[in-house]
């Protein structure tokens, strides 16, 4: 806290007797007394908060980095788009919103209030249960094949389908580095790096103006344009960085959504994370249904013979669904 100039005039002028002053008063005489000197704290104190400032906006631009390429190339994320989009188009086939070749991700948070004529399944839970069944089949066909059997029993069956509800719900946690990513502050991030270059360049013209004329030579003046050198050289690659990390963000964006005219910046992430919320709801209600339902069928089968057609009646006739090869070539990996 600086004196206001009025202030400083008086401690300056002052010529009485020092012990009538106060702690404060005695230790901002003697202060003021220094040319420049709060000018020189606060050069000092961008000294000394450059590196822990630098860091933290080096360790964000990491983690956007990492995040964006995470995204883009994430099987399931893509294959989880896939299914949204394909599952959209039926519904909307025969209207000018069918045949969409994308869609914006902000989208995925309003897949839980599309409920089905039930009242209760949502879009959501719809697709996740397709993403299940893919990634399940997927693990079948992998066991069949390696397997002298000509069919799967129904118990594996319904190992597999538990394998890929375990698969999809491993996404929130594959795509971590995106949930981090969403907790940084784009603006506060522009601002920090925005903010270093303005504290370099007062900092310099400090060190070549008032410093150079008043000390020339100086180990202050000295130790003050070394550090300005550093910094410098530091600051800059930092603006550079940011423009090349902001960049793929948008490229990523784009990457999802086609080119669009708006930069929606980090909120890619928050989108992102939000829907992975609602999919680890989806998958924790899934588990628990499926958890009630084995229990309730393992009560009955001491009751009666276990029904096949109760848990997957689209595969009647057939327990394992592979039994016909032309059936399996049909099968694709998507949903």
């Amino acid at each position: 806290m600086a004196p206001t100039r009025e202030e400083e005039l008086k401690l300056r002028s002052y010529n009485g007797d020092l012990a009538l002053l106060g702690p404060s008063e005695c230790f901002l005489k003697v202060l003021v007394d220094i040319p420049f000197a709060f000018k020189r704290l606060e050069a000092l104190l961008f000294i000394a908060s450059l590196h822990e400032e630098s860091s933290s906006i080096k360790d964000s631009f990491a983690t956007l980095e990492v995040a964006c390429t995470t995204l883009r190339n994430s099987r399931l994320f893509l294959k989880l788009l896939e299914a949204v989009l394909k599952t959209g188009n039926r519904m909307n086939v025969g209207t000018y919103r069918g045949g969409a070749q994308a869609f914006k991700l902000d989208t995925l948070l309003k897949l839980s209030d599309v409920k089905g004529t039930d009242g209760k399944t949502t879009l959501l839970s719809f697709v996740v249960q397709e993403m299940i069944r893919t990634e399940g089949n997927k693990a079948a066909r992998r066991a069949k094949s390696s397997s002298s059997e000509d069919v799967l029993h129904q118990e594996a069956l319904e190992e597999y389908r538990g394998y890929g509800l375990e698969v999809v719900s491993k996404l929130s946690e594959e795509l971590d580095i995106v949930k981090k990513a969403a907790l940084i502050d784009g603006e506060t991030l522009t601002s920090t790096v925005l903010k270093l270059g303005n504290m370099l360049k007062k900092t310099k013209d400090f060190a070549n103006n008032e410093m150079k004329t008043f000390e020339d030579g100086t180990q202050f003046q000295k130790f003050l344009t070394e550090f300005v050198g550093r910094a410098e050289a530091e600051i800059m690659w930092l603006l550079e960085e940011e423009k090349r990390v902001m960049a793929l963000v948008k490229n990523t964006g784009d990457y999802f959504h086609g080119k669009s005219r708006k930069d929606e910046g980090l909120q890619l992430f928050v989108v992102v994370r939000d829907f992975l919320l609602l999919l680890d709801n989806v998958c924790n209600d899934i588990r628990r249904t499926t958890a009630m339902q084995a229990k309730k069928n393992q009560s009955n089968s001491t009751e009666e013979p276990f029904g096949r057609d109760k848990l997957f009646p689209s595969n009647k006739g057939s327990p394992s669904g592979y039994t016909s090869s032309d059936e399996e070539s049909q099968e694709s990996d998507s949903p």
